[in-house]
């Protein structure tokens, strides 16, 4: 097995792709086949994987998710950090914090048109870190 932490500088809202740091972890690993779990510390933002060659597709993610869980919503009484902070919660719990994605030929096994994405659901966050573990052989 082989473990890594990934630091990401701050990003705004919305999906940030960070396949080719989690795929770099992966490449260092040796491993040739087997699985890469990667976990978000953070719970005002998530992991998805998602279409890699529109920008609307994320554009669009990020529009439904505003119109699903508006900021600054009356029903949230946890406002410490300002008007996103509870729906970024909210947000996070709809998503995923962590992923499993296979490994092949010592690389990560996406589709032709998938990407691994932070998605940040803050506007202005500080940085992220990740756990990415690799096991196999």
């Amino acid at each position: 097995m082989h473990q890594q932490i990934i630091r990401l500088d701050p990003v705004r809202r919305g999906l940030a792709d960070i396949t080719g740091a989690v795929d770099r972890v992966v490449r260092e690993s040796g491993v040739e086949a087997g699985l890469c779990h990667v976990f978000l510390h953070h719970t005002s933002a998530s992991l998805v994987v998602q279409e890699n060659a529109d920008p609307a597709v994320r554009r669009d993610l990020e529009a439904w998710m505003r119109r699903l869980v508006r900021d600054g919503d009356a029903l949230f009484t946890h406002t410490a950090e300002g008007p996103d902070d509870m729906s970024a919660h909210v947000r996070s719990v709809l998503t995923a914090t962590s992923l499993t994605l296979p490994v092949r030929a010592g690389r990560l096994d996406l589709g032709t048109w998938q990407a691994v994405y932070l998605w940040e659901h803050r506007e202005r966050a500080g940085g992220r870190r990740l756990t990415v573990s690799v096991w196999g052989g």
